[in-house]
């Protein structure tokens, strides 16, 4: 006969096992959401845009990890609801890239490219960019920059990696700085859509241009200027306003004047005598309303 103490426990045992039988051991009332996965792995349990997901990641499942776990589930899930959050940041290694959707859904730089270029097409067509310029961002896009980060996600570009990209190659500071510029357009495209997150181009510096570095103004030569002066002195004395007007400019730096040591620019092979007259025809007009004007002040007359 059994003892009255042995049959109370065993009708414990029976409720606690009745009570414990409707709990699933990996529900998440049980686990909060994260569970140890096997091969010492940390598995996630949330949903995303109405889609149940269930990454993992590569971490020892010990009591202390997985109560972090359980932390960092809950800044998941406050991200979602504040539309900030990123899969390709927190789940990098994810195995099933292609299944999300919406906002989750992996963007390759590669397709960030394409998107700023169709952009860039559209403001064309509003005759609000230049052809050239569009054909100069495709260019460096295409060719410098989608070799290297065309298939990489593009939210895990880093700094290091597309600084790495311009100092491999052998660049004049000009087109240093272009292919610079065109990036740091693009990614700023890119995370408009990620105003919370740190865009890595805004890190990169253009090169400063020195004086020393620009390349001179190549002059017109005196045949090129006679040739372009002559049309005008011949259309006769009513169109000499124009003669001066062109001379004027062109000996004040329409084109940067010729070295000294040039033979271009000795007397003799100077503008034409009806050029220098013309010139200076200007210039004293262009002086003699001034000089009245300290006359008539020096005598006590108003200017006007």
């Amino acid at each position: 006969m059994p003892t009255l103490a042995a049959l109370s426990l065993s009708h414990v045992l029976k409720l606690n096992e009745a009570s414990l039988s409707g709990v699933k051991m990996g529900s998440k009332w049980f686990t909060g959401g994260v569970v140890a996965a096997p091969r010492g792995r940390i598995q996630f349990d949330f949903v995303l845009d109405g889609i149940r997901y269930r990454p993992s990641i590569k971490r020892p499942p010990s009591e202390t990890n997985l109560r972090r776990a359980r932390e960092r589930l809950g800044v998941i899930k406050r991200q979602i609801q504040l539309g900030i959050f990123s899969f390709a940041e927190e789940f990098p290694d994810y195995r099933y890239p292609e299944r999300l959707t919406g906002i989750s859904k992996f963007q390759f730089c590669g397709e960030v490219f394409d998107d700023y270029l169709a952009h860039c097409e559209a403001r064309l067509r509003r005759d609000d960019l230049a052809a050239a310029t569009v054909r100069s961002y495709r260019k460096i896009l295409n060719g410098v920059w989608r070799p290297h980060l065309g298939q990489l996600v593009f939210q895990q570009i880093r700094y290091s990696h597309l600084i790495a990209i311009a100092d491999g190659h052998d660049w004049s500071k000009k087109t240093y700085n272009n292919a610079i510029s065109a990036l740091k357009r693009a990614f700023d495209f890119g995370y408009r859509d990620r105003p919370l997150r740190e865009n890595p181009a805004r890190q990169l510096r253009c090169i400063r241009l020195r004086k020393s570095d620009r390349p001179n103004i190549d002059p017109f030569s005196m045949h090129d200027a006679e040739a372009l002066i002559a049309p005008f002195t011949a259309i006769g004395a009513r169109r000499r306003a124009i003669t001066m007007s062109f001379a004027f400019s062109r000996a004040c730096g329409l084109r940067r004047k010729l070295p000294s040591c040039s033979p271009m620019s000795t007397s003799s092979t100077a503008l034409s005598a009806s050029t220098r007259r013309a010139s200076m025809a200007s210039i004293g007009a262009r002086q003699r309303p001034a000089k009245i004007a300290a006359s008539n002040s020096a005598r006590g007359r108003w200017p006007f």
